[in-house]
């Protein structure tokens, strides 16, 4: 940007005027405002100009994103590298910026210059922890963009770092089972089983201290130990998984009898939405041709369009089970199977979608998690080998969702007839 430019004096008296002016400013005229202003203070001006730019992408009045929010978050992004170095706010002003316009870059599907901006703030995250010794910021933000190139061996060493770094401040801020969650599920996509299960075992410990001293729900821990036995079976460790579906047992029981110890906000769904789409991960084929969300992370830390192709995938998904219908009840050797898998992916997903956007979402999905049953009870009838096993995780999974809904009853239910078919009913 070009400060040395002559500035009618006109037009600094008129910004001046503008940002002065006691009745409620636009924001594009606060930013006509900056841009004038900026060329003759930029030490003052340029920073607000750069917040004022990232602003204006998004009309609060009408709840949309500005027609050109693209361009406004790169002159934000150009506007905070004209800062003098030398300045102190500069890194975070940048940092905002870049945060901004990686937003946008990936809305439009220009995914590397996305990811590249992710790593220049990672790079200004990292020389700002060196000054002052806080956490690197942008290193989980930078981990869920190389989880969805399939970068999965960094995407772990990444998360191995956040999670070293707030790990010896517990559970306080909230933050760190969202980040073992994560970290879970990097591992787990980079084939380091091993420390996977020792990150879930983690999780679930952390969640039974919390839960036992009331400083989190019962759902929680109840959760993490149905998502860890997921991933002691995928492991062939079936006799550890037993004993940790036991634990849960327990937890379920205590919920249909007596309920929550204490009221907790909605984030417990939110907790489950998360689980339940890794546990999911293993029987979703994603597509080849487009990114697949991180694995392990909530919703809010997906790009823009990996979570957009996530969700509309659920239109083609709907054509392909009802397609699918017929032909798995004229022969079932050949379809009923794959019914019965792209039926529990459409599950997911809608449950992941409507979750993510209403308090509501139960009706929205509660028929599909019981067809989901009925059509797994076919299969186990047909196929009793392989279907039973199947019949019993989908019983699972309608049994969290019950639980995520506060119908404790009916999860304990459901969690006591899939133990049945895994021969561990008490």
């Amino acid at each position: 940007m070009n400060h040395s430019g002559k500035v009618d004096q006109d037009d600094i008296v008129r910004a001046r005027n503008v940002l002065l002016a006691s009745g409620r400013r636009t924001p594009r005229e606060e930013v006509d405002a900056y841009r004038v202003l900026a060329q003759v203070s930029p030490a003052s001006y340029l920073p607000l100009l750069s917040k004022a730019l990232q602003r204006l992408t998004y009309d609060t009045a009408s709840g949309k994103w500005h027609a050109s929010s693209l361009a406004l978050c790169e002159e934000a992004v150009a506007v905070a590298r004209s800062i003098d170095p030398a300045e102190p706010a500069r890194a975070d002003v940048l940092y905002d910026a870049l945060n901004s316009c990686q937003r946008e870059l990936y809305t439009v599907g220009r995914r590397a210059e996305g990811l590249a901006m992710r790593a220049e703030m990672l790079a200004i995250g990292r020389a700002q922890a060196e000054l002052s010794g806080v956490p690197v910021a942008g290193l989980s933000k930078w981990a869920a963009g190389l989880s969805e190139e399939g970068r999965y061996a960094e995407a772990a060493d990444a998360m191995t770092e956040v999670v070293a770094a707030i790990l010896p401040g517990g559970s306080r801020s909230g933050a760190l089972a969202w980040s073992l969650l994560e970290w879970i599920a990097a591992l787990h996509d980079a084939g380091r089983s091993g420390e996977a299960l020792a990150a879930f075992e983690t999780l679930v410990s952390m969640e039974a201290a919390e839960a036992a001293n009331d400083r989190d729900s019962i759902a929680c821990h109840l959760y993490s130990l149905i998502g860890y036995a997921q991933m002691l079976d995928t492991h062939g460790r079936g006799e550890q998984a037993a004993l940790v579906r036991q634990e849960a047992l327990t937890l379920l029981t205590e919920l249909a009898d007596t309920g929550e110890r204490k009221s907790w906000g909605s984030y417990q769904a939110s907790f489950w939405a998360v689980l339940l789409t890794f546990s999911g991960a293993e029987g979703d084929r994603a597509a080849s041709d487009g990114p697949r969300p991180p694995s392990g992370a909530a919703p809010i830390e997906w790009s823009p369009d990996a979570k957009r192709r996530y969700f509309d995938s659920r239109h083609a998904l709907r054509e392909e089970v009802d397609t699918l219908a017929p032909r798995a009840t004229e022969d079932p050797d050949r379809h009923l199977a794959e019914l019965v898998r792209l039926h529990r992916v459409l599950t997911i997903r809608s449950a992941v979608y409507w979750e993510n956007r209403t308090h509501l979402f139960a009706e929205q999905v509660r028929s599909l998690f019981n067809d989901g049953v009925s059509l797994a009870r076919r299969l186990a009838q047909h196929d009793p080998a392989e279907g039973t096993r199947t019949l019993a995780r989908i019983l699972i999974d309608r049994s969290t969702f019950h639980t995520a809904v506060c119908e404790f009853r009916p999860a304990l239910d459901d969690f006591r007839e899939a133990l049945s078919y895994l021969g561990e009913a008490n």
